[in-house]
């Protein structure tokens, strides 16, 4: 591996601008869906302005974590950019996988103030609430919901809801109205079409359903662990609320979703959405301009809200990543300078408007920001309430024990919702144990 500049002096050829360096060919490494191709057509200007070419592997989210991971733990140099999930940020750093940029953002005025806080927490930090910063917040993305507004705004079925729930058909407020509300599309007939009420997400593969169910399980009292020791299990993952939210979670699927949904994330619940199958569906925000722009159900045929309330509170489940430089990049140099220029203020808006979910506060603050596209104020409204999954180096095994006991019990119908995650508290607390933090 070739030696690293140091920071002083890649910050300064840094500033000295395109062409002073040698040109090199840099290869980011993400997932394979719309901001991608965003992302491609954003760095035409980065090529442009500072000389060097990029070239991009994208990966689909089913398999992205297995081929991304296994190229990190390898010391591959494939990517010299990488723009990994929120919960690798803990192995990427232990593990020496990402170079620390403390001292870059440093030389060059980058500061973790200008981004909202909780894409700070959630992909540069770790530890946890430390100013070690391992990434530059890069994508913002949470899971809300999309709605067939003009489903809802028809008079005959607002009258009918109305008068079986005693309210408005109207966005939910709480977990239980969405609950309400597509159980009372599932089966429907809308124009001659049977329809159901909501596209959730039940994959077991990679980490659909975890991704899903913590919308629930947050939303009535399920926490990770002791606010004094975060690896104090009991009681708090198998909380009575937490169980609560699983049961929630588990009658939604059973009366409220279309058939053969049981291994669903988020492209199949995109295309039920767009095919017209469904009243709602459970997605990440990135999908929301996707939608905006559909043929068969943009425009003022959908509306989109923020995960709804539960008795504990309203929280919804972060997604989103941050871009880091790959510590086996022979082209540690030039990644950095991507890294600055992506960090630009005009530049973040630009990925705005592109389709990109700008992470700066000057951005996502700016007065017309709310009213510049019909999801931003959801999105503003959701990045406000977001949590996350561990972010531990063993993030792999802890998602892996989630996936199996809630699919278990949630698809396949096996045992209680306090069984599966007692079952979850021993399969973690192992792993803790293991790795010597209890």
């Amino acid at each position: 591996m070739k030696t690293k500049l140091t920071l002083a002096v890649a910050a300064a050829a840094l500033a000295t601008g395109a062409g002073s360096a040698q040109a090199e060919n840099l290869t980011l490494c993400w997932a394979a869906w719309d901001p991608a191709n965003a992302l491609v057509e954003l760095s035409k200007d980065f090529e442009a302005q500072s000389g060097h070419t990029m070239s991009f592997e994208f990966v689909p989210w089913t398999s992205f974590a297995d081929r991304m991971l296994n190229e990190l733990n390898s010391g591959g140099r494939l990517c010299d950019l990488m723009i990994g999930d929120s919960q690798w940020i803990g192995g990427g750093a232990e593990n020496g996988h990402y170079v620390k940029l403390n001292d870059f953002f440093d030389a060059n005025n980058i500061s973790m103030d200008d981004f909202i806080p909780a894409t700070v927490t959630g992909y540069a930090e770790w530890p946890k609430n430390t100013p070690n910063y391992w990434a530059l917040p890069a994508f913002g993305d949470v899971v809300g919901w999309t709605y067939r507004r003009d489903w809802f705004e028809r008079p005959a079925l607002q009258a009918e809801f109305q008068e079986t729930y005693g309210r408005p058909l109207d966005v939910p407020a709480t977990l239980e109205e969405l609950k309400d509300i597509a159980q009372f599309f599932q089966g429907r007939d809308i124009d001659g079409t049977t329809v159901y009420g909501a596209a959730i997400y039940t994959e077991r593969g990679s980490e659909g359903i975890t991704m899903g169910v913590t919308n629930a399980l947050y939303n009535y009292g399920f926490q990770y662990g002791s606010p004094e020791n975060p690896y104090e299990l009991d009681g708090y993952v198998n909380s009575p609320g937490a169980v609560a939210g699983l049961e929630y979670y588990k009658e939604l699927y059973d009366t409220a979703t279309p058939p053969g949904s049981s291994n669903w994330y988020m492209g199949e619940n995109i295309d039920a959405y767009r095919s017209g199958q469904v009243a709602m569906q459970m997605n990440f925000a990135f999908i929301w301009p996707g939608v905006h722009a559909d043929p068969n159900v943009g425009g003022e045929r959908s509306g989109y809200f923020p995960n709804p309330a539960g008795p504990e509170g309203q929280f919804a489940q972060l997604g989103g990543q941050g871009i880091s430089v790959v510590a086996y990049s022979e082209k540690q140099d030039a990644a950095l300078e991507y890294i600055q220029w992506f960090a630009q203020p005009e530049v973040q808006a630009k990925w705005w408007e592109l389709g990109g979910y700008s992470a700066l506060r000057s951005v996502l603050e700016d007065p017309g920001f709310a009213d510049s596209q019909p999801y931003a104020q959801t999105f503003l409204d959701s990045m406000a309430i977001v949590k996350d999954f561990w972010a531990e180096p063993s993030y792999a095994e802890l998602l892996l024990a989630m996936q199996a006991r809630v699919h278990d019990y949630v698809i396949a119908g096996n045992g209680t919702a306090q069984e599966a995650l007692d079952g979850l508290t021993e399969d973690w607390t192992e792993i803790f144990e293991y790795e010597g933090k209890l």
